[in-house]
């Protein structure tokens, strides 16, 4: 896949890769990704972020059990009984859950997951997720697929004996990175009519 480097471009297509091929991912695209993770905000710059490599099959095996269970027993069925989201169509939400679906079966074979950790108690993340979200637009830059899950923290105390998460440390996220199987496309997003309020609660913004 081709890589962008226009922000922009990058942030409207960096869509949850969910189908990623198990090709070795070189270490210095992945140092790269890392490094813009620690190019995020960081409340008061601590940085007290931590960020696990996982490469070995048996531990991202291990660890899938738990993500698979959180989503065939309890995530899976919510999403399949609610409705689309905004800006997407009931088929297109369909195949969303379809690739889900598939990254569940497949979430181990992503030859590289990225675990972002944080020290002390859990939190809202706040310190965290702006890293994350910095690793995923490197991803998307450099051509590779990623994709945000949670859904493991369901069974948080299970799937973090299976990575050996430290004591005292939480993970917020599996980023499971890979070349994609996909093509990269527009992110499908309501439109800021109807998200963004201009003054006033309520009072709609005028796109220019």
């Amino acid at each position: 896949m081709e890589p962008t480097f226009d922000l922009f471009e990058t942030m409207r297509t960096t869509r949850s890769m969910r189908r990623l091929k198990p090709d070795p991912v070189p270490e210095d695209l992945i140092a790269r990704i890392l490094e813009a993770g620690t190019c995020a905000a960081s409340g008061g710059n601590s940085q007290n972020w931590r960020f696990l490599l996982i490469r070995d099959p048996t531990v991202k095996e291990a660890a899938a059990v738990w993500w698979r269970k959180a989503w065939s027993e309890t995530a899976g069925p919510r999403y399949r009984a609610g409705g689309p989201p905004p800006g997407m169509d009931a088929d297109k939400f369909g195949r969303l859950l379809d690739a889900v679906d598939h990254l569940a079966e497949h979430i181990h074979e992503a030859p590289v997951w990225i675990v972002p950790c944080w020290a002390g108690a859990r939190g809202s993340g706040a310190s965290i997720y702006p890293a994350v979200q910095n690793m995923l637009l490197a991803a998307r830059a450099l051509g590779l697929g990623a994709t945000l899950t949670t859904v493991y923290l369901m069974h948080e105390k299970e799937a973090e004996a299976a990575m050996g998460i430290a004591e005292g440390f939480h993970s917020y996220a599996i980023l499971p990175i890979g070349y994609p199987r996909g093509k990269f496309g527009p992110v499908r997003r309501a439109p800021l009519s109807e998200v963004v309020y201009d003054g006033a609660w309520g009072k709609p913004y005028a796109v220019p």
